[in-house]
């Protein structure tokens, strides 16, 4: 959304203008706009309408202050609305439509009103079929996961797959049910180790911790904590080290969830099989890493009619972390292979942005979703409740590392193609 004069709807009545821009922040919170994106978005519209508005978001609470354009500052009384508000979750369609309906109403092709409810619609629940892609996505992404990063075997890959459905069905439930919500990450981290234990001690011997990643993976919250030091690089600190909070949060319940279960399984005398079976061969690289692209484009909820661009960013941000960890070394190689996947990511994203005239993030967020350390972050807390506390501190200092060199990338790529929209 651009920052230009004022449009026609300026004219509108001062109440409408104002109950528009609050449905639009809280729609762009509700799926997945960062806090400096959220305001830079809500504070152009206003303009764009005839207002200023002083933006302050946060992942629980968004607190607006209107003031009309047209009045003095003197006659002007400022306006405040206060949104208390759920952390929001990435959902690339649902942006997307935002993104055009306050295009569209900003510029006068839709009245205020009509707009208005229009971003209300937007709420509405996920149909069944939805939810069913969703839960596909969990399972598509783990059994992908585990063989595409963790080279693991066959049948680390179909348990993966198996237990990462089911962990969908958990989540997807949680959603109406706040109280299983509040802890379903223990619960699912506990359910994917105590099957992975369990298949490995009585079916076939696994590699057991691979299979609990990649399980979790889409819970692991590697993206949070970028977004949280993206957020805290750009100032806003309040957003930054809150949404840091909620990431050590899920981390801290997902690692309880698995060591309970592990100590149960200890308890009851299951113990994983001892042998490792051969890893896939090297050809399912390719079909793993068309599969995960698949998944992920399922699981940031993106239109099919983006399915083919998200999946060429989650494909071109593999291959250029690669390369880049390639041509730097063993020793700095995953920092600076990181580094070159966001630097070319978030270039490629403003020039989408620019030229389609829809959000970078369609290519920004899925992109960088198999660059983001979050199962390094996991295995860091793992180490500590286990009181390896050498390899926890060596561990949480990549995780530092990867975290920096990864936002270090998407802020120069937005200094080496400036971006000319909000989101």
């Amino acid at each position: 959304m651009s920052a230009i004069q004022p449009s026609a709807a300026a004219a509108a009545p001062l109440n409408t203008r104002i109950a528009f821009l609050v449905e639009l922040a809280r729609r762009l919170h509700q799926y997945g706009a960062p806090a400096p994106r959220l305001e830079m978005a809500i504070a152009a519209s206003a303009q764009r309408l005839g207002l200023s508005a002083d933006v302050w978001s946060s992942p629980t609470a968004i607190i607006i202050s209107f003031a009309d354009q047209m009045q003095s500052e003197e006659e002007a009384t400022p306006i405040a609305r206060v949104m208390r508000l759920l952390p929001g979750d990435v959902h690339l369609a649902r942006l997307c439509a935002a993104d055009a309906i306050a295009d569209r109403t900003v510029a006068g092709e839709l009245a205020l009103r009509e707009g208005f409810h229009l971003l209300r619609e937007l709420g509405r629940p996920d149909t069944r079929r939805a939810q069913a892609w969703l839960i596909a996505s969990y399972g598509l992404s783990a059994a992908s996961v585990v063989g595409l990063l963790l080279h693991s075997s066959w049948a680390d890959l179909l348990v993966a797959g198996v237990i990462g459905l089911i962990i969908g069905v958990i989540t997807v439930l949680a959603i109406t049910r706040p109280r299983l919500s509040a802890a379903s990450e223990a619960i699912c981290a506990m359910v994917a180790t105590l099957l992975a234990t369990a298949v490995s001690a009585f079916v076939v011997p696994l590699a057991v911790k691979s299979v609990v990643v990649a399980s979790l993976i889409v819970l692991l919250p590697g993206m949070a904590l970028t977004t949280a030091v993206r957020e805290i690089s750009s100032q806003h600190l309040v957003a930054g080290v809150a949404r840091m909070g909620g990431a050590v949060a899920t981390l801290l319940k997902l690692t309880f969830g698995t060591v309970a279960a592990s100590q149960l399984c200890a308890a009851l005398g299951i113990e994983a099989g001892g042998y490792p079976l051969s890893p896939l061969p090297g050809w399912t690289e390719y079909p793993l890493l068309l599969s995960s692209a698949l998944a992920f484009a399922m699981l940031f909820r993106a239109a099919p009619r983006d399915w083919p661009v998200v999946m060429g960013a989650v494909i071109l941000g593999y291959f250029a972390t690669r390369w880049g960890g390639a041509m730097s070394g063993a020793i700095a190689g995953a920092p600076f292979g990181v580094f070159l996947g966001g630097l070319l990511l978030g270039g490629l994203a403003n020039l989408y942005a620019r030229y389609m005239h829809r959000p970078g993030a369609v290519i920004r967020e899925p992109g960088i979703i198999l660059l983001v350390p979050g199962s390094v972050g996991f295995r860091s807390v793992s180490y500590l409740f286990e009181r390896d506390t050498l390899l926890g501190v060596d561990t949480g200092i990549l995780l530092i590392t990867l975290l920096i060199s990864l936002v270090a990338g998407l802020l120069f790529g937005d200094l080496l193609i400036s971006p000319r929209r909000s989101l």
